[in-house]
């Protein structure tokens, strides 16, 4: 596989044309696995697929795609089939790579619960087969669907039916239930099928998961029959009635329906104990009999698995604790300096090539300089006396992530030689200082756009799909286009047609350009002159705007002369401009100094003006959700006590709301609990609507 550069090294072009490719390698991944049962890559490539996907978006959450992998569970379903839509969706799980992680998910839920107590988990091994769903009406199986993409399965009714695992008629069973569960085949039965097949003259299946999917992805339902298939049911959807008020006692009530439930599900009180049980199914997972991946945990009480609800394709509530990643030696033999858009210094490992689990592993990242000493982002040690140095034999390991990390430094391999790295002060693409501001991890090279490497991944950030998206101009046009002097600015993009028609003449010259080409492009970018407001502060590439940031900017400033304004006239760190800006929840300070300081910059402004005189620049519209409080701008301030604050902001901005955090003439609702200070004297003098948390709820209740 190709190295890719680390997370931490990718400018928000480059980010976004890596989710480009991971958006391509992760559909085909997919439909190989899910749709054609004949997975083209390992399931810990496509974990690190998936999860660099996560680490991407989660760095620049406004270049997420339409078509994202993370908003994806499975694949379309197969032609030959009739579809099934889910009446409830059958989502994926987020993972854990080790215990830390699983110790991080434990505090988030905690902490959006408001829970200082531990909680009762159930842990159960993640069996490696076919998801599929069981529906049943009165206590008949009405149909069964593979999981498809999560939305829309594929009817293999008669399929199921012919697994012994799976009743076709259940006693005292809600009048509508969903059972959840997976398809597998244990290693013995894979074998012996293995063996008939090659005796019959016929391909040997790969893997016993291969082997269950294709088995009952079967046309033919006499051939599902011929094939030793089991089912281990492990949740539910769709319920008339509750099966009983925790985890554990629903899966045993399946259980005494008649459904196979795995063994090894059991549950905890304490986190230690859930850790052990998943070592112990670790260590036994050689003699299962069966193939499983790691080990699924899910918070135990119903009622609070509710309240913490789900994202987009995951549950707030689960999570899959993978097994350990693998790891390998090798010596590191430099240390490049990659600069970014935002002018940061990210140093990048040059690796003698070594293979870890299943890749050819030549790059790795570094981080950062503290990263390079063996020092967290706190300043802590995380590697005791082993700074990273050119020469040293170091431990790689892929957790889940394309992009490699160096775990341990052997000292005892270390040359005399070997000095400690030194990070630049000066910028390796235009000479100007590097420097690292206080509170920042990061070297920034000063030089702005007169450096570059910052003025082409600039330009480079425009035209990428969460901004301008313009077709014909990707990233290795516009590294072309700036070299040969045609564009230097966003604007010079919207003059090429008519101040470089001359130069881009040379273009029919070149390979992969001609007249009809060229004549393409510039109709390209004609069709960009309409753009969202949205779309076009996060085009500005200004620091820390990312899509999200600027989708909140364009919801409450609405049109760009009003944004424009209020960016102009602010003053960092004074002004009722500033303090409205700052108000905004989700805009902090530091965003929102960077967001004035570029457009008191003579020199920026200038551009930027430049830019939008090209423009028709559409105004935001408020969410039309029909609910009290859909369009309202809604504070909350003091200590709420059924909900936490992070709760109630979801809540409220699923419902249509604006959640800011202070109060002004603007403000149409305040939800006020305990401790409610200055922001409850405020509201009352100027005459806004005020709840305490019952009221709150309440008003949203049913909703």
């Amino acid at each position: 596989m190709t190295q890719r550069n680390a997370i931490s090294d990718l400018s928000e072009v480059e980010a976004s044309l890596e989710l480009e490719r991971l958006a391509i390698e992760l559909s085909k991944a997919n439909s190989a696995y899910h749709t054609h049962d004949a997975p083209e890559i390992s399931d810990s490539e496509y974990d690190a697929l998936k999860k660099r996907n996560l680490a991407i978006e989660a760095k620049y959450p406004h270049l997420k795609r339409k078509d994202s992998p993370s908003e994806q569970v499975g694949s379309a379903p197969a032609a030959g089939f009739s579809k099934i839509t889910h009446a409830q969706r059958m989502m994926s799980l987020s993972n854990a790579f080790d215990d830390n992680d699983v110790r991080d998910f434990d505090k988030s839920i905690r902490k959006y619960l408001n829970a200082e107590e531990s909680l009762e988990y159930t842990a159960e091994p993640k069996i490696d087969g076919l998801s599929l769903s069981l529906r049943y009406e009165n206590g008949h199986l009405i149909h069964a669907a593979t999981r498809g993409d999560g939305e829309i399965g594929e009817n293999v009714t008669e399929n199921a039916k012919t697994i012994s695992d799976i009743p076709h008629h259940l006693q005292n069973a809600p009048e509508v239930l969903e059972v959840r569960g997976e398809v597998y085949m244990s290693h013995a039965d894979f074998a012996a099928l293995n063996e008939r097949q090659l005796e019959n003259g016929l391909k040997a299946f790969s893997n016993p998961r291969n082997a269950a999917a294709g088995s009952l992805r079967q046309l033919d339902a006499s051939i599902t029959r011929a094939r030793p298939l089991k089912f281990f049911a492990y949740a539910w959807g769709v319920l008339s009635a509750p099966l009983a008020q925790t985890q554990m006692k629903s899966i045993e009530s399946l259980n005494h329906l008649g459904f196979s439930i795995n063994p090894l599900t059991k549950s905890f009180d304490e986190l230690e104990a859930l850790l052990e049980h998943y070592r112990y199914i670790e260590s036994q997972r050689a003699t299962l009999g069966y193939d499983i991946d790691g080990v699924v945990y899910k918070v135990n009480d119903l009622s609070l698995q509710h309240r913490l609800g789900f994202r987009s394709t995951t549950p707030r509530w689960a999570i899959a604790h993978k097994f350990s990643a693998e790891k390998a030696w090798t010596r590191l033999e430099g240390i490049d300096i990659q600069v970014g858009r935002t002018g940061a210094l990210s140093p990048v490992a040059r690796l003698r090539p070594v293979t870890v689990g299943g890749v050819v592993v030549s790059n790795a990242t570094l981080h950062n300089e503290d990263y390079i000493k063996g020092l967290d982002s706190k300043g802590e040690t995380i590697r005791a006396g082993k700074d990273i140095r050119v020469g040293d034999w170091v431990e790689v390991y892929r957790a889940g992530d394309v992009i490699p990390k160096i775990s341990d430094v052997d000292l005892t391999k270390r040359s005399e030689q070997a000095l400690e790295y030194v990070f630049p002060d000066a910028c390796p693409e235009c000479g100007s200082l590097a420097v690292r501001e206080k509170g920042d991890a990061v070297h920034r090279c000063v030089g702005g756009v007169a450096c570059p490497a910052q003025a082409v991944e600039r330009l480079k950030h425009f035209v990428s799909r969460g901004a301008f998206d313009i077709e014909g101009l990707g990233a290795k046009q516009v590294e072309q286009f700036w070299k040969d002097g045609w564009i230097s600015q966003p604007a010079d993009i919207f003059d090429l047609k008519n101040n470089y028609r001359t130069g881009l003449q040379q273009l029919k010259n070149k390979e992969g350009w001609g007249e009809k080409s060229a004549d393409k492009l510039f109709d390209a970018i004609d069709r960009k002159r309409d753009i969202t407001l949205a779309k076009l502060i996060f085009a500005l590439g200004i620091r820390h705007v990312g899509e999200n940031s600027a989708q909140l900017l364009a919801m409450n400033y609405l049109s760009w002369s009003k944004f424009e304004s209020a960016m102009r006239n602010a003053h960092i760190g004074e002004g009722r401009q500033w303090e409205e800006l700052c108000a905004i929840d989700g805009i902090g300070q530091v965003l929102a100094g960077s967001l004035v300081a570029s457009f008191q910059s003579e020199y920026e402004f200038e551009a930027i003006q430049r830019l939008v005189a090209h423009l028709t620049i559409e105004d935001a519209q408020h969410l039309k959700i029909d609910s009290p409080v859909a369009g309202k701008t809604v504070v909350f301030t003091g200590t709420l006590e059924k909900v936490t604050r992070a709760e109630a902001k979801v809540r409220a901005e699923s419902l249509g709301a604006k959640v800011s955090g202070s109060v002004s003439k603007k403000t149409d609702l305040l939800v006020a609990g305990p401790g409610a200070g200055s922001k409850m004297k405020k509201a009352t003098e100027l005459g806004i609507e005020i709840l305490d948390e019952d009221g709150w709820l309440a008003l949203i209740k049913d909703l």
